[in-house]
């Protein structure tokens, strides 16, 4: 007789430790890797190497009757890992904030937070204040910004839109001799207050990151610089980020809302749409649930992020947006031209539509690739 199951789970349990005694080694290495790289100036990312890697563990897979694409989600992760090591090391040694100091006004908040964190580790001294006061060893709390000296080089703020005007405003008021950067996802009713900022001597940065909270490693993220005379926007961006893997884009503040439209406002929509359609659907609900398939799966995990995020920011996004008019009337209409298609048994036309989205994104790969020409010349 062969081996018991406990015996046989402690030889796992075994092999187990030894992997992630190795994961840790190679971390180790990453580590030492990011620091050679820091010193020649060399890009965190290299897609050429990643590639050989992907492509040596398949071989190395199929040398061991291991399936080829179990071996590349493993090296997947500890490449992004790797990424992420390197990247936080590389913000913390290059240290841009080093002696100068940082105040982030609603530092409760999710993306406040995260920027609390994100600017220590850059090494500015952080001060944080919010009315849900929360304990960060990351920074220093400021009970009451409008009676402090606002002496802080950077004030950056991160709190809902509908109290973003007021609290700039206060700032024209209080003339700090910061730069001071607000974040907001839409722009249109800021407008007017940033001029007031600017009006009153004040250096003024408008960016929009486009990532959430949770998000850890930035190469692949984007960070919105929003131009319009006598910002500081692109200064900043790259000062923050310059030492990152995320990708700097200047666009004209005027630009920003409708384009937003489109990227926030109609991928939220459509995740909204699939998630409610599907609670009501009544008796098929506990069945439907119960049943899966490619695009029903992916789908799920896409709207399932949406759903779980804040409820008052998604509306804010939507209902605050000047451009998103547009945006609806379009939806709407492709929607009953589909239908319209569907219910008449138009084939010849239900083919354009998808021919006319895969155009789309034929069109889009050329314009902006999703994969860098590095790595596309490797595949």
């Amino acid at each position: 007789m062969g081996m018991d199951l406990g015996k046989l789970r402690q030889h796992l349990d075994g092999l187990d430790d030894e992997l992630l005694r190795l994961v840790a080694k190679r971390q180790e290495i990453v580590a030492a890797i990011g620091e050679v790289k820091r010193c020649a100036g060399r890009s965190i990312r290299d897609f050429r190497r990643e590639r050989a890697v992907l492509d040596r563990g398949r071989r190395i897979a199929r040398h061991h009757a291991l399936d080829p694409a179990l071996a590349e989600s493993v090296l997947q992760l500890l490449i992004a890992s790797s990424l992420t090591r390197q990247e936080h090391e590389r913000v913390t040694r290059t240290a841009p904030g080093q002696g100068r100091r940082a105040l982030v006004i609603g530092a409760g908040g999710n993306m406040g937070g995260w920027f609390v964190r994100f600017l220590a580790a850059q090494g500015y001294r952080v001060e944080g204040t919010d009315p849900r006061e929360t304990a960060s060893p990351d920074m220093d709390w400021v009970a009451n910004w409008e009676t402090s000296p606002l002496e802080q080089d950077l004030i950056l703020v991160a709190v809902p839109l509908a109290d973003m005007g007021v609290i700039l405003r206060r700032l024209s008021e209080r003339h700090p001799r910061g730069v001071v950067v607000e974040i907001a996802s839409i722009k249109a009713p800021l407008r007017s207050d940033l001029k007031i900022l600017q009006n009153a001597g004040l250096r003024v940065a408008s960016l929009h990151p486009m990532f959430g909270p949770d998000v850890e490693l930035l190469a692949g993220r984007h960070v919105l610089s929003l131009d319009f005379p006598g910002a500081e926007s692109d200064t900043v961006a790259n000062t923050l980020f310059g030492d990152t893997m995320a990708e700097v884009v200047t666009l004209p503040l005027a630009e920003h809302d409708r384009l937003m439209a489109y990227v926030l406002g109609l991928s939220h929509a459509l995740n909204l749409v699939f998630a409610t359609t599907l609670a009501r659907s009544g008796a098929h609900a506990e069945l439907l649930a119960r049943l899966s398939s490619t695009t029903f799966d992916a789908q799920l995990d896409v709207t399932a992020a949406v759903v779980a995020e804040n409820p008052h920011l998604y509306f804010e996004i939507q209902h605050s947006n000047p451009e998103g008019e547009g945006m609806w009337q379009a939806l709407s209409a492709t929607i009953g031209d589909l239908h319209h298609t569907v219910e008449k048994a138009d084939e010849v036309a239900f083919t354009r539509f998808m021919q006319e989205g895969l155009a789309y994104f034929d069109q889009r790969r050329r314009y902006h690739p999703s994969i860098p020409a590095e790595q596309q010349e490797t595949t």
